[in-house]
Order: structure tokens, then sequence, then C-alpha cells
């Protein structure tokens, strides 16, 4: 009797506490679900809104009405439907940071329906997909009388999907755009190539920074030949200024006098100019593929060498060259150890591309304060431009590391004197500013780059056809650097942190560098060895002259004769043989460094938590047996 009653009681506790933990659990689902609750565990926090987004968030004064269209039902694809449940996740994130000044209307457009009719009136496009009827997946953002459209929401562009929303956001709290002028030699917007229109060709494109700068700003073409700068251009962008005239750099200069923001791209090596030489005569085109401003950056402080390129060991990019991959350390792979993180333009890049990029050397003046944006490794050293684009052998097998940084990009603030102290350099065709000659800037700032291959479309971007819709991806961060330095100087900084961590990446930054450890203790080794392969191959050309040169006997070796040559030759076998072997083992080396990092990289927290787990059974089971 009394064991029936045990066991009745440890039954109901039983029910009790399987109820007890339903009710509980059932308790916090139902907390959670209300409370909308997320976590982000990765280390870049893409899913939580950034400190820029919520900064634009306080400043709006206005209503904003976020219209998003979305197709339900099973006409939409799997993978778009589970990407638009992320998106209307972060509409909530928008809506709970917003408060009242952020409306969310979640839409339906069925075929016709209100909805598709209000969706075509946003410009949000219906894409058709296998044959069926359109889907949306697309965003309408509207304040007052301004209104963006995100027509259709790529998931490959998901990364970009917060600065693209607050940049709408912006847009419409701000209509007024600020004016960026470009002056370049360079087709940045576009040309009409003469053989494609004979063949009923269309103009080329704008490259990508031009159109991406065209959605924020009011973008105007600047003709090198002009002689001032439109009084309503907020900031110059100058591009390649090869053989601008004095004139035209009059017209920067007295730009910059009255207080204009100037970012200016200069190049020792063009790979875009190099292209656009005659066929007939390829190697000229890339002899003269450089560019300076020299007459305005001597007054600024600023020293570049027009003729050379940095070379770098540790920010060095692999390219495919004929069937295997090759070493360029003269097209520079900058990571986070290259720039300048407490720099609002640059604190949140780690990954830019400047093929055959210059360097600065900058003292500035009384007045004027520098600052570094981007710069090489203390691994680097310049070297010809005009040699560099030859391969990266040429460059690696002399290398002489200079043991410092070398300035790529940087920031001069503060007042400018002009580089034309006695007026215009022709008063009597020169265009003079308001208010006549100007010899000193209010408080202002220059940013200037010694390369500009790194905006071309090839080296920043990919752009992708996405049902008829030309789609922009970023491959680095060579764009966000133009369009944070824009930004910065347009005054509002708060897009810049958005859109930074859309292209962050983890490089094995150390495998880098100790690859370039590896290969210093290997290259004298390599460098000796091709010594004595060159003199050996020297004594051969002389063995050989000499038996040219002995007339009659020239084709009969003596004894002596035919036992040295075939000693050097078996010494030149000998140190083929031995500099292959030397070349197999740095590349296994690297190999190795590279496969023991991640290796370590997968297998190491598996590890400690295993060994984690084993040491706390072993603590606890020690403390049981103490008892």
């Amino acid at each position: 009797m009394i064991g029936q009653k045990k066991g009745l009681e440890n039954f109901l506790f039983s029910v009790g506490g399987i109820a007890a933990m339903f009710v509980l659990l059932a308790g916090v689902y139902i907390i959670s679900h209300l409370a909308a609750v997320r976590m982000d565990l990765t280390e870049e926090k893409m899913f939580t809104l950034s400190k820029g987004t919520k900064e634009i968030l306080k400043k709006i004064d206005t209503p904003v009405q976020i219209r998003y269209y979305a197709t339900q039902g099973k006409d939409m694809p799997v993978e778009l439907k589970t990407y638009a449940q992320r998106v209307e996740d972060l509409l909530n994130e928008y809506k709970k940071h917003g408060g009242s000044k952020i409306q969310v209307k979640k839409l339906d457009p069925q075929p016709d329906s209100d909805a598709e009719d209000s969706a075509n009136l946003d410009g949000v496009e219906g894409q058709q997909i296998n044959f069926g009827d359109k889907v949306y997946l697309g965003i309408s953002v509207s304040m007052l009388d301004s209104k963006v459209a995100l027509p259709f929401l790529d998931p490959r562009r998901e990364r970009l999907l917060e600065y693209d929303l607050t940049r709408a956001i912006a847009n419409v709290a701000n209509p007024e755009k600020a004016v960026v002028g470009v002056m370049s030699s360079l087709p940045v917007f576009g040309q009409m190539n003469p053989m494609m229109m004979m063949q009923g060709g269309q103009r080329q494109e704008p490259w990508i920074f031009i159109t991406e700068l065209q959605r924020d700003f009011t973008v105007r073409e600047i003709q090198p030949s002009v002689d001032r700068i439109d009084d309503d251009v907020n900031i110059l962008l100058v591009l390649h200024p090869k053989n601008f005239s004095d004139k035209a750099l009059y017209a920067i200069d007295q730009f910059i006098m009255r207080g204009g923001k100037l970012l200016a791209f200069v190049d020792p090596m063009s790979i875009v100019d190099s292209r656009n030489a005659p066929q007939n005569n390829p190697l000229q085109g890339a002899m003269n593929a450089s560019s300076s401003m020299e007459k305005l950056t001597k007054a600024w402080g600023v020293q570049y060498d027009s003729t050379k390129v940095v070379a770098d060991l540790v920010f060095k990019t692999m390219i495919n060259r004929g069937a295997r991959p090759e070493e360029a350390p003269a097209v520079l792979s900058i990571t986070d150890a290259g720039v300048n993180t407490n720099d609002v333009v640059t604190s949140q890049m780690d990954n830019l591309l400047l093929p055959f990029a210059g360097a600065f050397t900058i003292t500035p003046p009384e007045g004027l304060t520098s600052s570094v944006l981007l710069h090489s490794s203390e691994k680097s050293q310049l070297v010809e431009g005009f040699m560099a684009q030859f391969g990266g052998e040429n460059i690696t097998k002399d290398f002489n590391p200079s043991g410092k940084e070398m300035t790529l990009a940087a920031r001069l603030a503060g007042k400018f004197k002009s580089a034309f102290p006695d007026g215009p350099p022709d008063a009597a065709s020169t265009n003079a500013p308001a208010g006549g000659h100007l010899t000193e800037s209010k408080d202002t700032a220059v940013i200037l780059v010694a390369d500009t291959d790194l905006l071309f479309d090839q080296f920043a971007a990919q752009v992708q056809n996405f049902f008829g819709q030309r789609m922009v991806f970023p491959v680095n961060g060579n764009l966000n650097f133009v369009q944070n330095a824009v930004e910065q100087n347009a005054g509002d900084e708060n897009l810049i942190a958005v859109r930074s961590r859309a292209t962050m990446n983890r490089p094995f930054t150390k495998v880098r560098e100790m690859q370039a450890q590896a290969e210093d203790r290997y290259r004298s080794k390599i460098r000796d060895l091709e010594k004595s392969l060159q003199e050996t191959q020297t004594r051969l050309n002389e063995l050989q002259q000499a038996r040219q040169g002995d007339g009659q006997q020239r084709f009969i070796l003596s004894p002596e004769q035919q036992a040295e040559l075939d000693k050097f030759r078996q010494r030149q076998a000998e140190v083929n043989k031995e500099l292959k072997q030397v070349r197999k083992d740095l590349r296994r080396e690297i190999d190795s460094l590279e496969n023991r990092l991640k290796w370590l990289n997968i297998a190491g927290m598996p590890l400690v938590v295993t060994a984690a787990g084993i040491s706390l059974a072993l603590i606890k089971r020690r403390r049981t047996a103490a008892k």
C-alpha cells in the first residue's frame, strides 16, 4: 500500500514537472515573440543596425513611410521567400529604433490587385520567374513629396541592404543634393567608340563610381579645358590629371582658395590610360600613362615621383598570368594593416586593391596638417612603373625593402597658399574668380591618392544582369573609399559606417607576413644561385667564342677544352636543378604555413571545447570522490 502511494506521488510529480516545464517554455516563447528579441552573433554585427543608421533615424523630424512589397504564396521561390523574411526582420529593427517617425507597411501585390497598382506607381518592379506570374520584392521610401524606390532586392546584395535602405531614408529626408564636379582625362562618363558606332553599337556606360555617386549627389562633368570652377560646386574630384594646362590647374587652385574640397587621384602607371594607347604603338602608350599635379602639390609640401610605383611583399596580389597564379608585388591588396583606422573615411576598411600605385612624401608647410589614410608595409620599395607591368618575378629577385611605410593616400587640411602667388598664368585668357585672385584659402581639405585604377570597374566591382536590371556588387572597398571621402567632405558622415562594413573582409594577414619572412630567407639563396648560373653561362659563352675565333680549329676541341666545357655544362645543370629545388621548397613552406593556420582555425575551437569539457568532468569526478 505504501509502495503504491509512493509510486502515485512520483507519477504526479513527473506530470507536474512536465506541465510546469511546458508552461515555462510557452511563456518564454510568447514573451520573446512579443518583444521581438533578436541575437546577432556575427563578429561584424551584420544583423544589427549600425551607429550611422541610428544617428540618421534620430535626425528625422517628419514621418517616413516604408512600403514593403513582397509576394506571398507558392509563386515566390523559396530562396526569395527566405530572404524576404530577413528583409522584414531588418525593417522591424528600423521601426523599433525610429519609433513613430518610421512607418512600415507590408503589401502583397497579387496580380490585378490594388497592391500591384501601388507597387507600379512607387517604381517597384515585378519580375517574371519560370513563366508564371510576376513576383515582387521591393521597397518604396517616401517623405512628403520625396520618394526613392528600391525596385527589386537581390539576395546577393544582402550585405548592402542596410546601406541601400538607410541611403534611401537619408535622400528623402534631405532631397537637396551637394554638387560634385568631376575633371578627368579618362572617359569616366562613358564614351562612344567609333568602331562600335559604325556597327550600330551603343555608348559605353559611365564608370560605376560615377553612377554610384549620382545616387546621392548631383554629379557634373567638368572639362579639363576650363579656366574656372562654378561657384555651386561643393566638391571637386580630379582623376588622372594628365597634361592638364596651367589654366586648368589655376582653376583648381582658386577652387581650393575659396574653400572648396578636393579629391585628387594621380597615377604613375595608369592601366586604363595605357590601354587607350594606339594599337600600333602600345609601348609608347604605357610609357606615357602617368599623371601628376606637380605645380599644385609642390606648393603643398608634397613630393611624388610620377615614374615609380610601390611594390610590397606583404600586400602583394596573386594574379593569373598563363597556366598558374603569379605574385604581383606592384598590385597592392591593402588589408586593415595598411589603413588608418582612426579616420572616418578608412576606419572600417580592410580590403582595397591598388594596381601600380605611387607614393607621397609630405612635409606640410605652415598652416597645413597632414594625415595618412593608406600606406604600404615596411617590406616595400619603389620600382620603375614601366617595368613593373612585365611581371612580378623581375621585381622580387632583386627586391630590397625600404624598411619604412610609404604613403599611398593622405589628407591635407588647413589654410592653403596659392600655387600661383603672382596671379593667373595668363591673365588675358584666364577667367579670374569673382572677387579677384585669391592667395590664401579658408580652412578646407584636400585628399590625395596615388592611384586612379582603383576606381575602374574591373578593379572595384562586378556588374551582373538580374532580371533585366544592372546590379552592382562591390568586390572590395574601392568604391566605398571614394564615396566615403565625398560624403565626409559633403558634411554627412553617418552613411560611411553603414556602407563600409558591407565589404569588410578577414584576410589571412598573419599568413602574408609569414610568407614574406619565408621569402626573405630564400631570396638571398636564390640570388646567389642565379648569379652562379649567370657566371657559368658567361664562361660557356667565352669558350664558344674562343672556338669560333680559332679559324680552322673552331670545330676541334682539345681534351682539356672539352673537359672544361663538360664541367661547366654539368655545373649549369646542377645549378638549374638546385635553383628549381629551392623555389619548390619555398612554395612548399608557404603552402605548409597556410595549411597549418587553416587547420588551426578549423579544429582549434572544437579542441578547446573538448579540452574544457574533459577538464570539467575530471574536476567534478575528483570532488565527488572526495565526498
